[in-house]
């Protein structure tokens, strides 16, 4: 869990977040899970009501794109950069982007995860 938490912060809050690859909330990532330029989507355990996001891991399976649940959306809402609680995030593409490493160092993981 630790792992995640420190990879996430790295990814999202130092570098993502700089460069406008991240899209904040249940809303922002079914668009950008819709629109086709979703690397991977992290959700949150602890969303309350869950229903919010049941649609969320159905998108990303038909779009295969690779997602993860993390245990606290307090802890996601700080990896994005927000003084608010976050239930879900999607890191989007950009293709002159310097993250493009990392982000298919971390989709790799998350795609590990699944098997």
């Amino acid at each position: 869990m630790v792992y995640w938490r420190r990879l996430l912060d790295h990814v999202l809050t130092y570098q993502a977040v700089n460069y406008k690859q991240v899209k904040k909330g249940a809303n922002e990532a079914t668009k950008a899970l819709n629109r086709g330029i979703a690397e991977f989507v992290v959700l949150t355990a602890d969303t309350e009501p869950l229903e919010i996001l049941l649609h969320l891991p159905l998108l990303c399976e038909d779009k295969n794109v690779p997602y993860v649940f993390v245990p606290s959306k307090t802890a996601l809402g700080r990896a994005c950069g927000m003084g608010r609680p976050v239930v879900a995030c999607a890191v989007t593409v950009n293709e002159g982007s310097q993250l493009k490493p990392q982000i298919q160092s971390l989709q790799q993981s998350i795609e590990k995860l699944l098997i």
